[in-house]
Parts: C-alpha cells; structure tokens; sequence
C-alpha cells in the first residue's frame, strides 16, 4: 500500500478541489507568472497532488467545483496554509502579498478587509506561530 493509499479519495478530491480554486485564482489575469508557477508546483506536492492530476487541473481548472471553506475556522485554517507557504517561497518577492490577496478573495474573505487579513497573516506567521494562535489573532484583531 502506497502513502497515497492512506487517504480516503475525499481527501484527495477536496485537495484537488482546494488546488483547482487556487489555479482559478492564479489565472485570474490570464496567465500564471513564473513565480506563480513555482507556488503552485510547491502547492501541489503539500497537497499530495500527483503529476498526472496536476497536469491535467492546469488544463481543465474550470472543470473542478469551487468549494470555498464553510466554516470561518475552516477559511482561517487555508489561510494559513497558504500564508506559510507564501512566507516560505522567497521566489514570490514583493508579489507575495498581492498573490495571498487574491487567494484571500477567493477563500472567501471580503474585499474590503482582505488586505488587512493578509498583512496581520504574513506578520503572525513571520513570528512564528502555530495554528490556534493564528487563528485566535486573526479572529480578534480588531478587538
């Protein structure tokens, strides 16, 4: 039995939903950057995502459903996903804050407050913290 094998094919049809919506995202203007491209090929291997379905939600991304989070938790708990990963792929450069924007956006939060929401996510995890921490500060940063 292969570590694949592990995850129930739920698992593996939301990850590939979860990749699918950031692909959308990523497209939004058309194209996929270079670094936007770094970031989904980073994404991916988090997401157990295999090279054969990879190639194939580049293609055909509209074809997957968009599942946004459907709880508050549940959107704060990708978020910071994605900010780590952002953090991390240095590639990104003054780009990575327009980049979790949009994948903000697109995980739900307002237009309006996202900026805000980003910047306090990349500062949390700048310092480091974990999952609850994030979630808790982000929950009460206007308290």
């Amino acid at each position: 039995m292969g570590f694949l094998d592990l995850f129930d094919s739920g698992f593996r049809r939301r990850n590939q939903d979860h990749f699918a919506a950031i692909v959308r995202v990523a497209m939004s203007d058309g194209i996929i950057s270079g670094q936007e491209k770094m970031f989904l090929d980073r994404l991916a291997s988090n997401l157990y995502i295999s090279e054969e379905d990879y190639k194939t939600i580049l293609k055909d991304y509209a074809s997957h459903p968009i599942n946004p989070p459907n709880s508050y938790d549940e959107r704060l708990e990708r978020l910071y996903d994605l900010a780590r990963m952002v953090y991390v792929d240095h590639h990104l450069g003054d780009k990575q804050t327009a980049m979790l924007k949009r994948f903000g956006v697109g995980l739900g939060f307002s237009p309006a407050n996202v900026g805000y929401v980003v910047d306090k996510a990349l500062k949390l995890v700048q310092a480091g913290v974990d999952l609850e921490t994030f979630t808790k500060e982000i929950k009460y940063m206007n308290h």
